[in-house]
């Protein structure tokens, strides 16, 4: 069967909602960027409108989703095996971010690619607080720590080479929504965590950011414990993360305090001739 293609992020949703929230943690990156879509427009991203699509098999259920916001790549969601050719004869595809099953597929059809970025995501199973904790307490960020919340989303962008153009808007999103935490020693914010609005039962934590200078003190460790820790206890059933799989430390650190593997996403590109 065609997939099936719109602008509109209702009526994808009509159509993709109910497999989306039935997978959560497999469609964790597609719940995010439609439910911004969803409460700032279509040109949440960009100024391109955003291409969403989805697909049905045989017994007419949803089996695989797709999402751009221009200029970022195709991100795909669930993708059944059967999908992966309607897919690529739909779309003239030369980047994709997939987990890592789909993404081989659509590149088996190109004449060569690149793997631009690896990351894992994980789950928190049962957490393990940091013992002994480094130094400080948390608490939740304010209006007050704005200006040097966005300073930090901006650093952490730059670091894991993401675009920071937004980071006003998260930062405000989240201290409205109590997102984002602090760790915090003898008075001094010295590093940070967030996590995004509860979708399907699932919320994800993201921009963990410690300064250079605090680093190697158990600071990134501690607040992603706390700010996990307050996830699931206001009903979170999902508490998920992605990490660089290049990154061995902060791997490291989320394993320590309970989090463990659910799959590996790659961004990939037709490779230059």
């Amino acid at each position: 069967m065609p997939w099936t293609f719109t602008d509109d992020v209702d009526v994808f949703l009509d159509a993709a909602g109910a497999s989306l929230a039935a997978r959560p943690a497999e469609n964790t990156l597609i719940l995010t960027v439609t439910e911004a879509l969803r409460l700032h427009g279509p040109h949440a991203y960009g100024d391109a409108a955003p291409l969403l699509g989805w697909w049905r098999g045989a017994d007419g259920e949803v089996a695989g989703t797709l999402v751009q916001t221009p200029p970022h790549p195709p991100l795909l969601g669930s993708v059944a095996p059967e999908a992966v050719g309607p897919l690529a004869a739909a779309l003239p595809l030369t980047r994709i971010n997939a987990d890592r099953a789909t993404a081989e597929r659509i590149a088996a059809g190109w004449p060569g690619h690149r793997v631009d970025e690896e990351q894992r995501l994980y789950r928190l199973a049962t957490l393990i607080p940091p013992s002994p904790a480094p130094p400080g307490r948390p608490r939740t960020a304010a209006l007050a720590d704005r200006e040097l919340l966005v300073r930090w989303v901006r650093a952490f962008a730059e670091g894991t080479g993401q675009p920071g153009t937004h980071a006003e808007r998260l930062v405000d999103e989240r201290i409205a929504s109590n997102g984002l935490t602090l760790w915090e020693h003898d008075g001094v914010p010295v590093s940070m965590a967030g996590v995004s609005r509860r979708i399907a039962g699932m919320v994800r934590v993201s921009s963990v950011y410690t300064p250079p200078v605090h680093r190697g003190r158990g600071y990134a460790a501690a607040v992603t414990a706390e700010i996990s820790r307050a996830a699931r206890e206001a009903g979170a059933q999902e508490v998920l993360l992605f990490t660089d799989l290049a990154n061995p430390t902060s791997n490291g650190v989320y394993r320590r305090i309970g989090y463990r593997p659910v799959s590996d996403r790659l961004l990939l590109s037709v490779a230059e001739r």
